[in-house]
């Protein structure tokens, strides 16, 4: 069962979780992370390293979030794989947590 990305991390992208990746199924795209889920290997490294939790197993995604499961299989095809931590984006800490971020998601 693969990890899937959600809303929180748009417009926030850490990128805490891919330094942790083995097997580099993260890609970037200009305001948001998604996982591979061919690639992903459920090894579960990278939820954790999550700092405003928007990492969860498929099947543990949260009621509201279940596009994202399809949204991060859709993206992970076209956007490049990341696998080094880079800085956050300078405005992220203002969008933590804050509601209602999909339509602000640049593909």
């Amino acid at each position: 069962m693969p990890f899937v990305v959600t809303e929180n991390c748009i417009k926030c992208k850490y990128t805490d979780c891919v330094e942790v990746c083995p097997v580099d199924c993260f890609h970037e795209g200009p305001n948001f992370l998604v996982i591979d889920p061919d690639e992903c290997i459920d090894c579960t490294l990278c939820e954790p390293e999550c700092p405003i939790s928007a990492i969860y197993p498929e099947d543990d995604v949260p009621a509201g979030q279940e596009q994202f499961v399809a949204i991060n299989a859709e993206l992970s095809k076209d956007w490049p794989v990341i696998n080094a931590r880079k800085d956050a984006p300078p405005d992220a800490k203002e969008w933590e947590g804050k509601p209602d971020k999909l339509p602000l998601l640049e593909r």
